[in-house]
């Protein structure tokens, strides 16, 4: 009774083993040893196959795999559990018949060969054609000649853990559409593909459309998503429309080629739509939403509203423009051959970019004290900045810490630890002639529910203010020179922003002209109207 048992306990571990495939106790072995196989004893070979042994397992094994045969191919493979389970599928789960496989002319121990198939689904068939290819090994063990098992083999595309499946797709063809319903595809729109890719994935299932039947590649993360092979009748495509304009995103798209490592966005003031989204860089990222630098002087229409908020000046009031300015043992210096003017106004300093006279201010008044905290809490309150904003993909909403020490001073150049990208320039440049924070958008909000950020705005007397220093700016000062020949209501701030480790200043410029706001960065383009300044012209020139 005990050996009987005993005998009862082994052969439950095997079958355990071997999943219940019942081949045999040489089975047994050849598969925990790796070389698949039948139950014929053979004396073990050695050396790579021979050609006949080559043609003859070759053989064996697709007559088998296009008969069906799925037990049988695999048994001619040094992985037949593995192998087994994909055959199977390919008659099974991918309903694939009238399989026809004609080998080719081998080379060495490689056998190409081509496939002609059919698929049926439903009353629906689509022939299937492709070439493959497969490698006959001598066993480890067994010193058989065996196919070594690649999912390769049975189908190119095919990877460790993929199978093939043939039904419904997993989801509707989804269709990106701009503003009007004009279709965007990666192919006309290069530096969109990733934000369409995102933006499908995130709100395809309320796109609506049907979807298709396909043969596919399931991979085994369900996160990759399926890879089709052969569609059997197309799904009816949902629609996912977006903020874009496709006139500003091609303007976007061509000006951003011109400049390497560069980004820009454009945002729509009046609803806080996003225009355009593009970005020229080697690493494709998407630096226009998620960058994270510090901004140079486009920060001073930030730092303007701060003072003008505060009491501490205004347009025409004073911001006197000395050589140098110190502030907590740290000097701060103007551009070279920037000429000082002590008389100078807010609104001379502004368009001039005058470093020296921001740092002479940021202490305020006896009357009327700033703290370290004031320019970050105008940065929130007033345009939104750092309140979690939700555009639709994944995004930076800028960052204006409370600094002190020299960083105070250094921040309200939009150096120090300030951090913000292209998105959230042209964010600020849109609320300043508005007076209104609209985050902004890539879908509606009323797609999914979600809330936007919100912030307070700005005083009417502050946004005429600030929209006419950037006019002037615009028109004579820093960014004259980009923006000569946009006609209509325009205004700019330049600024070009220093970073540890580049011989060159990094290139900001952010614009408005009617209904629309832009902003662009390009990394080590130097003044902020040699790189930045073209980019956003040329998207402003668009009109949306």
């Amino acid at each position: 009774m005990r050996n009987g048992a005993k005998a009862a306990i082994v052969g439950g571990v095997f079958a355990v083993m071997v999943g219940g495939a019942g081949y045999g106790a040489y089975n047994i072995v050849s598969a925990v040893n790796g070389d698949g196989g039948s139950a014929r004893t053979t004396s073990a070979r050695t050396g790579p196959p021979s050609e006949e042994e080559v043609r003859e397992t070759s053989e064996k094994f697709l007559a088998a795999w296009a008969k069906g045969q799925a037990a049988t191919a695999a048994d001619q493979t040094n992985n037949a559990t593995i192998a087994k389970a994909l055959l199977a599928d390919y008659t099974g789960r991918a309903h694939i018949g009238k399989v026809k496989i004609k080998p080719g002319t081998a080379s060495g121990t490689t056998v190409p060969f081509t496939v002609s198939a059919t698929v049926s689904y439903e009353g629906k068939s689509k022939p299937l054609s492709y070439r493959s290819e497969l490698t006959v090994v001598r066993g480890k063990t067994t010193g058989r000649a065996l196919v070594d098992w690649r999912p390769s083999v049975v189908h190119p595309d095919l990877k460790t853990g993929d199978t093939l499946v043939t039904g419904e797709s997993a989801s509707p063809p989804i269709e990106a559409v701009d503003r009007d319903g004009g279709v965007l595809t990666k192919g006309k729109y290069p530096s969109l593909g990733p934000v369409l890719d995102t933006l499908r994935d995130r709100y395809g299932d309320k796109a609506g459309g049907t979807p298709g039947v396909e043969l596919a590649i399931r991979h085994e993360s369900e996160s990759a998503g399926d890879t089709p092979l052969v569609t059997l009748a197309k799904g009816r495509a949902g629609q996912l429309r977006t903020t874009i304009s496709a006139t500003a995103q091609a303007a976007a798209e061509k000006a951003v080629k011109q400049y390497a490592e560069s980004s820009v966005v454009a945002v729509k003031p009046s609803t806080g739509e996003v225009l355009a989204v593009a970005n020229h860089r080697q690493d494709a990222f998407n630096a226009a939403f998620q960058g994270e630098a510090a901004p140079g002087s486009t920060m001073k229409i930030i730092t303007s509203a701060m003072l003008i908020d505060n009491g501490i000046t205004s347009m025409n009031g004073p911001a006197p423009c000395p050589a140098t300015a110190t502030w907590q043992s740290q000097t701060f210096k103007n551009l070279t051959d920037m000429e000082p003017n002590e008389g100078a106004t807010l609104a001379n300093s502004f368009m001039r970019s005058c470093n020296t006279a921001f740092v002479k201010l940021i202490d305020g008044t006896d009357a009327r004290p700033l703290t370290d905290e004031s320019l970050t809490a105008e940065a929130q309150d007033r345009f939104g900045l750092g309140k979690d904003w939700k555009t639709g993909i994944v995004s930076f909403d800028g960052s204006v810490p409370a600094s002190g020490g020299p960083n105070r001073a250094a921040n309200a150049l939009g150096q120090g630890e300030v951090q913000m990208n292209p998105l959230n320039m042209a964010s600020v440049t849109a609320t300043a002639i508005t007076g209104t924070f609209r985050q902004p958008y890539l879908v509606s909000p009323k797609l999914d529910d979600r809330q936007l950020a919100t912030a307070r705005g700005l005083p009417g007397g502050t946004v005429a203010q600030l929209k006419q220093m950037m006019r002037l700016t615009a028109t004579g000062g820093t960014a004259a020179r980009a923006m000569s020949g946009l006609g209509g209501d325009i205004g700019a701030k330049t600024g070009s922003a220093e970073v540890d480790g580049q011989e060159t200043s990094n290139s900001w410029f952010t614009g408005f002209r009617g209904d629309v706001a832009a902003a662009a960065m390009t990394e080590e383009g130097g003044h902020g109207g040699d790189a930045a300044g073209p980019i956003v012209a040329a998207v402003l020139r668009t009109g949306g």
